[in-house]
Parts: C-alpha cells; structure tokens; sequence
C-alpha cells in the first residue's frame, strides 16, 4: 500500500511518538484505554467503531500502549464484507494484544481524506502514534496474518507489546501455537524502557542518550535510530522561534539554515511532504556547500519516520533525480 496521512485536523496527529504535545504519563494512557467504549468481537477480540471525532484517543493516543489496526470499509463495498470478518476473527484470537479500529468511510469524509483513502478496503496500522504501511483490498488470510505478525512485532521492539505477542493473530502462520514465543526472540533492549520513560516525563536529553547508548550496541538498529532522530528532531525545534523563523525563511529564500529551520517545525508538526519539499526546492536551487548541507538535512529528517513510509520513498526518488 502506498498511502499516507499529511492533513492534521484539529488535534489529531499520525505522527510519531515524541510528537509535540501529544505525550501523556502512561498511567493516564494506560486509564483513557481502559475507560474506552470497546465492545468484544466474537470470541473476546477487542473491535472498536471510530469516527472523526474520537480518532485521535481511540487509534492515536491509544496506539502509545496497544497496537491499533485501522480497517476502512464501507457498506456498499463488496471486498469489505469479505475482509472485514477475517480481521475481526484474527482481533479475537489475538485477545486484546491488538486493537481493530473500523471506520466508515462515507461517515467520516474528513477522517477519508486525511488518510488519502482512493480505494477500500485499506487497512493501515498505528504504533506508537505512527502511521505504518498497510494493504488495499481483500487479501487471503494467510497474508492478513502474516501482516499482522509484522505489526506486533514492530511493536514489540518499541516496547507496546510483550515479546510473542503477535502469536495470536500470526502464530498459526508459522505453525507456533497462541502464546509462544516466537523461537529464538530476543529480549527487548532495556535502552527502550529508558527512552519511553524519559519521553514521558519530558526529559529528551536522557531519551536522547539511551537511544545512542542502543546504537553504540546495534548501529543498525531502526527503531533506536529513527527514535534518536525524532527526539532531536524535537530538541532543535523546541530551540526555535517559530514565527521569527517563518518570517526570516519567507523573506530570506536563499538561506538555507532558515529554510532547514522552517523544515524542522514543519517536520515536528505532522507535515513531512512539507518539510520534504522545502528541502528538495532548497536542493534544486543551491549547488555546493549549501546544497549538500540541505541534502544533508533532508537525509536525517528521512529517519525520523518508518523507513517503508511512501513519503520518504518518494522524498528519496525526488532526492536522487535531482541529484543524479
């Protein structure tokens, strides 16, 4: 699937999990959870109606503690009648580790067009306050599975999930029973403990650290990386003049520190193409020294979301073109 998420509503934000303001103590998250209207799909599952308005609590706040996996149907909608209960029996089996959150697409026009819906079924998930890549149609159930599998595990390592969770929902695709772990998973790494604690009490610095500490030890690491690159993210932004730094960009098209300025805070709001495409104009205007610290700049704003997410595959296309 190649869809995205870039018009922001009101307060709500697909963006990451260290987007501004939109952090809570986890014991509130852990209560909103709670207090939250599910209602059990056969066999125990947790399905959840949302709508415009609840979005941000239901799928986004609540996606900082338990996965969430958006289904977007409608009623006229023939491969949704067929999708639909394949992922509502794959939600109880998984017993709570995942949350399906459906969405009426003609009810909620504006939700629709956040999400660049142009065909249904779609199927996106949200860890963590992130949009992750999902699927467009009905696919078998065996590959719905295993998508799932990847979900959880994605959560796993940001820590929303307790290792062999994904068991449920995944675990007969790769002949393991519901609850085992998976052969050979790896513990979570404690940096990742110590990065949310820190994120949640507001103190980036320390966040900062225990994701570098992780990198020292796996510099492949995606998780700790884009983790890193989020938390700094924030860190330059909270240092910015917001309007001073609009102002000084629009008057001043030729510098490149207030464009990077201006892209960071457009970064830092949910507005990644924004902040893409400030860069690749910088890029195409500039040659040398200007022009490889504006690439330089684009290239780490690229981590700060899932390295998969479409608009950074297409930021990377662009990129290259000008570039070669």
């Amino acid at each position: 699937m190649r869809q995205d998420g870039n018009m922001q509503p009101r307060d709500f934000s697909l963006y990451g999990a260290v987007d501004l303001g939109a952090r809570q103590a986890a014991a509130q998250r852990r209560q909103q959870a709670a207090q939250s209207g599910d209602f059990a799909a056969p066999g125990g599952g947790t399905v959840i109606e949302v709508t415009e308005e609840t979005f941000n609590t239901e799928v986004v706040e609540r996606s900082r503690t338990t996965p969430v996996i958006v289904d977007l149907w409608a009623e006229w909608c023939g491969p949704c009648k067929q999708l639909g209960p394949v992922l509502e029996r794959l939600a109880a089996e998984a017993g709570g580790r995942w949350i399906l959150a459906k969405v009426d697409v003609d009810a909620n026009p504006q939700l629709s067009a956040a999400l660049q819906v142009q065909s249904i079924p779609m199927v996106v998930a949200v860890i963590g306050g992130q949009l992750v890549d999902g699927f467009l149609g009905a696919l078998p159930e065996a590959q719905v599975r295993q998508w799932v599998g990847q979900v959880i595990a994605a959560a796993e390592k940001m820590g929303l999930t307790q290792p062999g969770a994904a068991a449920g929902a995944a675990g007969q695709a790769d002949g393991r029973e519901a609850g085992e772990p998976a052969a050979g998973a790896a513990p979570l790494p404690p940096a990742y403990a110590e990065a949310r604690a820190a994120m949640e009490r507001g103190d980036l610095d320390a966040a900062a650290r225990a994701f570098e500490k992780e990198l020292a030890a796996s510099p492949g690491d995606p998780v700790a990386k884009s983790g890193l690159a989020q938390v700094n993210l924030v860190r330059r932004v909270r240092s910015y003049d917001q309007a001073r730094a609009r102002k000084d960009a629009a008057e001043r098209p030729g510098d490149v520190a207030a464009q990077i300025r201006v892209a960071d805070i457009d970064m830092a709001s949910g507005r990644a193409e924004e902040a893409f495409d400030r860069l690749l104009g910088v890029v195409r205007r500039t040659s040398g020294a200007e022009r490889e610290e504006a690439r330089a700049h684009l290239v780490d704003l690229f981590d700060v979301l899932p390295p998969r997410d479409p608009r950074v595959n297409r930021a990377r296309s662009a990129l290259s073109a000008l570039l070669f």
